[in-house]
């Protein structure tokens, strides 16, 4: 084999490419902030345990470990803490919707920032399209969801602040 295509190197990595930043506003709520904050602490321990082997050979997954502890510490330099309205009115951020579709079924969705969304437990970012759909809308509106699979009417049934 032709050492010409080898490259000899230190065995270090470049780090790797930081992850995306989102343009918008960085809102969230309390329990999103100490989300964060514990998803650093979690990542540092795992960088320290990773630093901390005897072989060593594969540094990827120390260098993923830096590149999420970059994107954590930007996150929470940038972090706007925002409280639930005590009383929402109308669905906005940091309050939880319940709503009915056309068959009547009915499910409920919390706005969050959007590194607390969680599409399992029904938590959708402020910039979703069916947050943004809902944004603004009082109990007994209905609210029109544009979705590729076609447009649903969603009838607000109750909001409240979010936990």
């Amino acid at each position: 084999m032709s050492r010409a295509f080898v490259k000899e190197g230190s065995g270090e990595l470049d780090p790797l490419p930081d992850l995306p930043i989102s343009k918008h506003p960085n809102w969230v709520t309390a329990s999103g902030l100490a989300d964060l904050k514990a998803r650093l602490a979690e990542t540092q321990a795992r960088l320290a345990e990773l630093r901390a082997r005897p072989d060593r050979l594969d540094k990827l997954p120390e260098a993923a470990a830096e590149r999420d502890i970059r994107y954590l510490e930007a996150r929470l330099a940038t972090a706007t803490l925002v409280a639930p309205p005590e009383a929402p009115e109308e669905v906005g951020f940091a309050t939880e919707v319940t709503l009915a579709d056309d068959a009547g079924r009915t499910q409920r969705y919390r706005i969050t920032g959007e590194d607390e969304a969680d599409a399992a437990k029904g938590w959708i970012s402020l910039y979703a399209p069916l947050a943004r759909a809902l944004l603004g809308a009082q109990i007994g509106d209905t609210v029109t969801w544009r979705r590729p699979a076609g447009a649903v009417e969603l009838e607000i049934l109750t909001i409240r602040p979010a936990p």
